[in-house]
């Protein structure tokens, strides 16, 4: 098991078991046989480091970032989770070498989020202020590969989850909907900003934030698989924190289509990030919505 409190808090000392010890203490309890325990906690300093790139070039008083976590748990390789968003940022920054951008664009890779967002909360609680205010977007790409996906963007105007990003954060979905729909044109759902993703510090310090994801570990609806195919009732991602994390878990089709939605908002808001404050134009919502599928919060990372 694999498990985070969330941000730093006082907390009491908190452990976790499986579904199953837990189950069995449970039927012995009811059944009337005292259970004890006797807990081992072992406690290691580990020291690790995020990653931060930033072009050369653009406007650095005027900052697009884009960002995803580079480590994984301990029970898997974690190559969806996350190498895939690593990875997918990783190309169109080596890509865009080739190219100047008239806002300079920043590239994060995020230590030790499986351990509670603890790079990127470092890192936004070292900024003072005014280079915040220098953000003009933050856009989170965690698992974006998952076998059993789904195309879905963070709900940043608050029409599907009512949770509302800061002033930005509607354009940044609006703008991968309009790439999802008009260039790759497939369907997409809202993701809800839960806070379980690098995204969190962000929002918590009033930056615009967005981004995508294809599914953890919660079921696949059957509306969904008509959407996007795959099998309706199973988890996004069957290998979520699982040793079969690996190559052959990730789905290449979900990883293209991200990726280059990941450079298409790149090439849109390195030129200008005006799109950022222009008012929203209601357009019917993605297509998932325009069926009449309602979302629904049902635990997890994402579900719909």
């Amino acid at each position: 098991m694999q498990g985070t409190l969330g941000e730093a808090g006082a907390y009491p000392s908190t452990i976790g078991i499986s579904k199953a010890d837990g189950d069995a203490f449970v039927a012995a309890i009811a059944a009337g046989t005292p259970q004890t325990a006797e807990i081992f906690i072992e406690l290691h300093s580990v020291t690790t480091y995020n990653v931060v790139a930033e072009t050369l070039g653009g406007d650095h008083e005027n900052v697009v970032h884009l960002g995803g976590h580079s480590d994984s748990v301990s029970e898997g390789p974690g190559i969806n989770d996350n190498g895939s968003g690593s990875i997918g940022i990783l190309e169109v920054a080596l890509h865009l070498t080739k190219f100047r951008t008239n806002n300079a664009v920043r590239f994060s890779w995020w230590a030790a989020e499986e351990e509670g967002l603890l790079g990127a909360i470092a890192w936004v609680e070292a900024q003072p202020q005014a280079e915040l205010d220098k953000i003009k977007v933050y856009l989170n790409f965690d698992m974006i590969a998952s076998p059993n996906y789904v195309y879905a963007i963070y709900d940043g105007d608050g029409s599907a989850f009512n949770v509302t990003g800061p002033a930005g954060s509607a354009q940044a979905e609006h703008l991968f909907e309009d790439y999802f729909r008009n260039i790759a044109k497939v369907a997409t759902v809202p993701s809800d900003f839960d806070g379980r993703s690098d995204y969190g510090p962000f929002l918590e310090a009033g930056v615009a934030c967005g981004g995508l994801f294809t599914g953890a570990e919660g079921l696949k609806t059957a509306e969904e698989a008509v959407l996007f195919g795959g099998e309706a009732g199973m988890a996004y991602d069957v290998n979520y924190h699982g040793k079969g994390d690996d190559v052959k878990n990730c789905n290449g089709t979900a990883f293209e289509v991200n990726t280059k939605a990941i450079a298409h908002a790149v090439a849109v808001l390195g030129k200008s990030t005006a799109v950022l404050d222009a008012p929203l134009k209601r357009r019917g919502g993605v297509q998932a919505r325009a069926k009449g599928v309602k979302p629904q919060r049902v635990g997890g990372k994402f579900t719909y």
